[in-house]
């Protein structure tokens, strides 16, 4: 016997509340994004310093990568439909994949510019302004970073946590800016590329991390282990589950879809059977805050 049930209205609910929490989000990022690439690439033209014009440029992108992830959630937010009866949510899971290409392209440019200025051995000596533009760069975007994967955490946003290292990379870029500068202007002009360099790889790192975690989501990758251990735990304080027989999970975007196969007594009815499948199927759905779907199979035990 299979139990299914189609999305409650409490899904739906949490999905349009995740959608306003990560849209307020959002436009508190762009606004900021706007202000910082705007002053640091003005800064960095008046102070002389190439880094700070080309972290200013790293900025402007976190403004189009915060667009693709508005345009990922809205879609991801809506309710499953006749089309979609799975839902929405692997947009994404493919908006983060989006967002991890952008950070890897950020990463390699600006190793590949940290070489050539090694290479070609042409160094400039920025002034006091640029400095003071990626000390505010870095406090700024390392308090969106937080900001950001905070509200990550608590909607279960992977397009969302992606978008808040977009704002740690820049952070870690300022502090490469800063360093580049701050030893440029005491003397030692090579510092500036190499810490670039150093910051590059940071980024890529971050991007393949993302990368990963989000093709996960795309392949039927199983839940977490923590997540699993919950679903079993639920289901044996259900009242009339003699065992779990078997429990496959699968990732669908941020949410989880659960496939459990209980033992009940032999000896009970159908209509007793199917009532101890509805309490695990409502228990799982309501107390594991991860799986959108469970679906239980029915099996007899002497």
């Amino acid at each position: 016997m299979k139990l299914m049930h189609g999305p409650t209205h409490s899904d739906e609910v949490l999905t349009g509340d995740r959608f306003k929490q990560a849209d307020k989000v959002n436009r508190v990022s762009i606004v900021v994004n706007l202000f910082l690439s705007t002053f640091k690439i003005i800064a960095g033209f008046v102070g002389h310093s190439a880094a700070m014009i080309s972290d200013g440029i790293h900025s402007a992108s976190d403004i189009l990568a915060t667009i693709i992830v508005i345009i990922g959630l809205f879609f991801a937010s809506k309710p499953d439909d006749s089309s979609h009866p799975y839902g929405h949510e692997r947009i994404e899971s493919a908006v983060a994949k989006i967002l991890a290409i952008i950070l890897g392209s950020v990463g390699v440019t600006l190793a590949v510019n940290a070489v050539k200025t090694i290479m070609s051995g042409e160094f400039t000596t920025p002034t006091g302004l640029a400095l003071f533009a990626a000390v505010l760069s870095i406090v700024v975007k390392e308090w969106m970073y937080h900001y950001t994967v905070r509200v990550a955490k608590r909607i279960q946003s992977e397009a969302l946590k992606a978008e808040a290292w977009h704002h740690r990379s820049d952070a870690f870029s300022s502090i490469g800016t800063f360093i580049g500068i701050g030893g440029a202007m005491i003397g030692f002009p090579i510092l500036d590329p190499l810490a670039c360099l150093i910051v590059a790889f940071l980024i890529l790192k971050v991007a393949i991390d993302i990368y990963i975690s989000s093709f996960k989501q795309l392949v039927d990758a199983a839940a977490d282990k923590e997540t699993v251990d919950e679903i079993i735990e639920t289901i044996h304080s259900v009242p009339g589950v003699v065992r779990v027989d078997d429990l496959k999970t699968r990732l669908h975007g941020p949410r989880v879809y659960a496939d459990v196969e209980i033992a009940v007594d032999a000896d009970l009815t159908v209509a007793q059977g199917h009532e101890i499948a509805e309490s695990v199927h409502e228990e799982v759905e309501e107390h594991v805050t991860k799986v959108k779907h469970c679906m239980v199979h029915v099996n007899p035990v002497k």
